[in-house]
C-alpha cells in the first residue's frame, strides 16, 4: 500500500536543509518520492493515504548507536540478569525495544548480550512478529577472563580464544562484533575502568577476523592504553572514549588527528542521566572529559549518539536528554540531528539504508510536534513513527 506523509516542515539534511510544506511517498516500506507537497500529490494517484501533519516536522527515524537490551536501567542491573531466566529476559527485552521505538528511535545498535537473546529479537521485529526498531547486534562482547561485562559469556584468554569467541558470534548472525578493550564501571571485581584488557595483537585479530566476516568492530574503551590499541587496530567506533588514566587523564592528540583521519567514529554513550553523572564523578573531572570531546569534534572526530541503555540510570524512553549532552558541548540542534541521523547511519555503515528522507532508503521517519531545528524538545512531541514504512502511533 503507498503512503504519502506531509508536514509543515520537511528534513532532508545535513545541517538543517529543509522544505516547507512537503511530502515522501512510501511503498512497500521504502521512500520512493521527496518534494513540495503540491508536487508530490500532482505525481502521485489519487486514493493514495494520506497522513497529514500541517504544522509539525517530519523527520528521519534517530539512530541510538548504544544500548543494552538485557539490561533493566535499575540501581543493579547485573544482579537483575542474573536473576531472571531467558524466556523473562526475552519478554523484557522486547518491551525495551517498544519503549525505544516509541520515542522515535528507528535503529538501535545493541552492544550487549545473553545467549544469543537479541538476534531472535531483531528477526522477530523485523518479520513483523514483534514491534521494535531495526536492531543491529553484536551478541556476547569480546573481554577478557573475569573481565568487564564477563556475565554476558565472552571470556577469551588468548589469541585462539578470541578468534572462537568472534566466529560464535558471526555464524550466530551478529551485525557488528563489540570487544571491551579496557575495563568497565557496571563489573563489579573486574579491572579499573582506565586499565587495557587485551594488547593491541589481541586487538588486532579481533578486527582480523570481524573484517573477514565483513563486519564492523565497536570498542569499549575508556582507558588511554586501550583507546590507543583500538585505533591501532583500525576499529570502527570507539564507545566512551574517556581519556582516563591511573590518575586523572591521558589526552593524547595524535591519537585524536588519527581519529579524525581515518573515520573511526566515537560514541560518548552519554546516558539520560548525565548531569547526574556529572555531580557523582566530579564538576571538575567531568568538565575536563566533556572539554575533551568538545575538542575531538571542533579536529574532525565524527561524534554519534547512544544512551548506554540499560546501565543504572539509563532508560529506554529518553533519548532526547542523552542528545542535550551535544547541545552541552555546544552542538547546534542541526548538528545533533544529523548525528542521531545520518552521521550515525554513515558510522554504523548503513547509510544505504537509513538516516535520511531519500527515495530508495527504509522509510524510517516521525512526524514531531514544533520544530527541533530550533528547539530538541520538539523530539519530545511525538506524532507519528515509521519503521520500514509500518506506522506506529505513541502512546502518551
Amino acid at each position: 500500500m503507498d503512503t504519502i506523509v506531509s508536514a509543515g516542515r520537511v528534513l532532508l539534511g545535513p545541517a538543517g536543509h529543509h522544505i516547507t510544506d512537503g511530502a515522501v511517498v512510501i511503498h512497500n516500506g521504502v521512500i520512493t518520492d521527496v518534494g513540495p507537497r503540491k508536487d508530490i500529490e500532482a505525481r502521485t494517484p489519487r486514493g493514495i493515504t494520506s497522513l497529514a501533519y500541517p504544522h509539525g516536522t517530519l523527520l528521519p527515524g534517530l539512530i541510538d548507536t548504544h544500548v543494552h537490551l538485557a539490561l533493566d536501567a535499575g540501581p543493579d542491573p547485573v544482579s537483575a540478569l542474573d536473576e531472571v531466566d531467558d524466556t523473562a529476559l526475552s519478554s523484557a527485552m522486547a518491551q525495551r525495544a517498544t519503549q525505544l521505538l516509541d520515542v522515535g528511535i528507528t535503529t538501535a545498535r545493541d552492544l550487549g548480550d545473553r545467549n544469543g537473546l537479541v538476534f531472535r529479537l531483531r528477526n522477530d521485529i523485523a518479520s513483523g512478529r514483534l514491534v521494535g526498531p531495526r536492531i543491529l547486534a553484536a551478541g556476547t562482547p569480546v573481554t577478557a577472563p573475569g573481565g568487564h561485562c564477563w556475565f554476558f559469556g565472552g571470556e577469551a584468554d588468548g589469541a585462539d580464544a578470541i578468534r572462537a569467541t568472534v566466529r560464535r558470534n558471526v555464524e550466530r548472525g551478529a551485525d557488528v562484533i563489540k570487544v571491551m578493550a579496557t575495563g568497565g564501571g557496571i563489573t563489579k571485581g573486574g579491572p579499573p575502568i582506565w586499565a587495557a584488557q587485551f594488547t593491541a595483537a589481541e586487538l588486532d585479530i579481533v578486527v582480523e577476523e570481524a573484517r573477514r566476516a565483513g563486519l564492523p568492530v565497536a570498542a569499549h574503551a575508556h582507558g588511554t592504553p586501550g583507546i590507543a590499541a583500538a585505533v591501532a587496530a583500525g576499529v570502527n567506533t570507539i564507545e566512551h572514549c574517556t581519556w582516563i588514566a591511573r590518575d586523572g587523564f591521558d589526552i593524547r592528540e595524535d591519537l585524536i588527528s588519527t581519529m579524525a583521519a581515518n573515520g573511526i567514529a566515537v560514541c560518548p554513550a552519554a546516558s539520560p542521566d548525565w548531569r547526574g553523572f556529572a555531580q557523582r564523578f566530579g564538576p571538575e573531572r567531568a568538565d575536563i572529559m566533556f572539554g575533551t570531546l568538545r575538542r575531538m569534534r571542533e579536529q574532525g572526530v565524527r561524534l554519534i549518539a547512544g544512551t548506554d541503555a540499560g546501565v543504572s540510570r539509563a532508560v529506554f524512553n529518553d533519548f532526547v536528554s542523552s542528545l542535550e549532552f551535544f547541545e552541552h558541548i555546544g552542538c547546534t540542534p542541526a548538528e545533533i540531528i544529523d548525528l542521531a541521523t545520518s552521521g550515525a547511519a554513515q558510522a554504523l555503515g548503513i547509510r544505504h539504508i537509513t538516516g535520511a528522507l531519500q527515495p530508495g532508503l527504509d522509510a524510517d521517519l516521525l512526524v514531531v510536534n514544533g520544530n527541533p531545528l530550533n528547539d530538541l524538545q520538539a523530539l519530545r512531541s511525538i506524532r507519528l513513527v515509521l519503521r520500514g514504512g509500518r506506522p506506529r502511533v505513541p502512546e502518551r
